[in-house]
């Protein structure tokens, strides 16, 4: 990521803003720019090593990942006629009250399905 010499270049005002960009402490004496060198040298490498020991963000389980694959299932799809409300709600044309309620209720039911689909298939890398 950072490479030391063109952290060494930098001064400690300068070292000191990247580490609050990034939300890194430095390690050891905040007054010596080794100390905030050598935080953004290892902090990606610590955090892959993190994340492959389960610490901190970590995937889901298969039990997790199942119960959304229910979920998405239970939603079902869509009837033609929901598909196109859907539609042309999208387009931003809006039914009358009381029924706007349940429309934009059909769409946002509809956001979350795609939503969640979505995160399967992130997960699922």
């Amino acid at each position: 990521m950072f490479t030391r010499s063109e952290l060494e270049i930098k001064t400690i005002k300068e070292l000191r803003d990247l580490c609050l960009r990034y939300g890194i402490k430095p390690t050891g004496n905040k007054g010596y720019k080794t100390s905030w060198i050598t935080s953004l040298m290892v902090f990606p490498r610590m955090a892959l090593s993190q994340f492959e020991t389960g610490k901190g963000l970590k995937p889901p389980t298969f039990a997790f990942m199942q119960a959304l694959s229910n979920a998405i299932d239970e939603m079902n799809s869509p009837t033609d006629e929901q598909a196109a409300l859907i539609k042309i709600t999208m387009e931003g044309r809006i039914m009358n009250y009381p029924d706007r309620y349940t429309q934009e209720k059909l769409l946002a039911l509809h956001k979350a399905k795609m939503h969640l689909e979505m995160a399967i298939g992130l997960l699922s890398q």
